[in-house]
């Protein structure tokens, strides 16, 4: 069987400005706009890769040309900075179109609620995936 990719890899440069505080600014070079900060090391690394998964997200969905990542040694840095690489999972949130059955008293409630199937079926799903992981 076929494996299917149901992520699409993106990794960044990213320049890590130390602040006198002991908090660390983040900007991504390629992406323009692409900014964080974080408390301390480990959260601007968290937030760094919050930061680009949203970031590319959102190209994706404006259908925005994703540009491609520089290289480590073409970014250059100024005092108190690094540069690392972060990484970033997108999931293909496209939706698919899939027939169900259900009993008939369930979609005659659903319909009496106002109920979305279809949402109930990605929470429920959401939910089972979250867990089983």
């Amino acid at each position: 069987m076929k494996e299917k990719k149901l992520l699409q890899e993106y990794v960044y440069p990213a320049v890590f400005h130390a602040n006198d505080d002991n908090t660390y600014t983040i900007i991504f070079p390629d992406l323009p706009g692409c900014i964080s900060e974080g408390k301390s090391l480990g959260n601007a690394m968290k937030m760094a890769e919050a930061a680009l998964t949203q970031w590319i997200e959102y190209l994706k969905d404006s259908k925005e040309e994703i540009p491609v990542p520089s290289k480590l040694q073409d970014v250059e840095l100024e005092n108190n900075e690094f540069v690392n690489f972060i990484r970033a999972d997108i999931k293909d949130t496209r939706a698919v179109k899939r027939t169900i059955s259900l009993p008939r008293w369930m979609d005659e409630q659903a319909a009496e609620e106002g109920l979305s199937l279809s949402k109930i079926l990605q929470e429920a799903l959401s939910k089972r995936f979250v867990t089983a992981n």
